[in-house]
């Protein structure tokens, strides 16, 4: 568990995932709305040297982030809220292709994108009444030996 009491802490928790993402690595964040999803995927982006603002997909469903410097990963950032219940359309985004060449992070990936990689990490975010948010980290694969290095 790790205690994010602000939005800075939870961008400063994305920076330090984002360092250690590279092309294939697949994340699914968790949580409600207003967990702090977005917030830590703008600390993904600073960690992994993209480009481009990063705002919710919401309506989109996707965003690619080019990386900042020549060999960089790029990040693929998805929100997979308006596709729950939809699985056949997270197929159709293609998203396995991505995890080749970038990293892919899924808000409200969870029950719809686990059959893309056997080796991925779940970020589950939940707000406390005093608006601290609380990361659980859910380690599959590859990830349960990485995990470490965030905590």
């Amino acid at each position: 568990m790790i205690s994010l009491p602000t939005p800075e802490d939870t961008v400063e928790f994305g920076q330090r995932l984002g360092k250690i993402l590279g092309a294939g690595d697949l994340v699914l964040l968790a949580g409600p709305l207003g967990a702090g999803k977005t917030v830590l995927v703008r600390g993904i982006a600073v960690g992994l040297g993209v480009r481009g603002r990063v705002s919710s997909p919401t309506f989109v469903i996707e965003r690619v982030h080019k990386p900042g410097e020549p060999g960089g990963v790029p990040l693929v950032h998805v929100d997979a809220y308006r596709l729950i219940g939809h699985v056949e359309e997270v197929d159709d985004l293609d998203l396995d292709s991505d995890l080749t060449e970038a990293a892919v992070v899924i808000e409200w990936g969870e029950g719809l994108a686990e059959q893309l990689a056997d080796d991925y990490l779940v970020v589950r975010l939940e707000r406390q009444p005093d608006d601290t948010r609380i990361a659980r980290l859910e380690p599959h694969g590859a990830w349960t030996s990485r995990v470490g290095q965030l905590t």
